[in-house]
């Protein structure tokens, strides 16, 4: 009976050893597939070095992200949409030579231009246009529709 317990206990030994030895070459492997190309360098000096990317590349996002918020808030600002109406304003005169202009940008702010033609000749306006409604004058059909064929 001593001899199958010393036996027995070898044997429990000896799977332990074992299994200790396939973890540690499996560690050995992976600490080594860490450090490939590096010379005389430890674990801990390149994990920092990762570490310290990570952190720089944290702020460049950081910083990218910012760039594209002012990017696009800046880009409304921008003529985005455009609306021509071609009408005519007087029975006299042949054909629609009369047009508006609406020129809006993302916040539906802008510049509604309005060129009317008369045989005596052609007049000017322009309206201003203040999140999609007109600020100082009132807007006429034609320019209405103008606005909303631009949104």
């Amino acid at each position: 009976m001593p001899n199958n317990f010393y036996f027995l206990v070898f044997a429990v030994i000896l799977v332990w050893l074992i299994a200790l030895s396939v973890f540690f070459w499996r560690i050995l492997r992976h600490y080594n597939n860490l450090t490939k190309g590096v010379s005389e360098k430890t674990l801990k000096t390149v994990l920092e070095e990762v570490l310290q990317s990570v952190d720089l590349q944290k702020k460049d996002i950081a910083y990218l992200k910012d760039y594209s918020l002012k990017l696009e808030k800046e880009g409304l600002l921008h003529i985005q949409k455009v609306g021509l109406v071609r009408f005519n304003p007087f029975k006299d005169t042949g054909g629609d030579q009369s047009f508006i202009l609406s020129l809006i940008d993302g916040n539906n702010t802008g510049v509604i231009i309005s060129g009317l033609y008369s045989r005596a000749g052609t007049r000017w306006y322009a309206k201003k246009v203040l999140e999609g409604k007109a600020v100082e004058h009132e807007l006429s059909e034609e320019e209405k529709k103008a606005l909303r064929e631009a949104k």
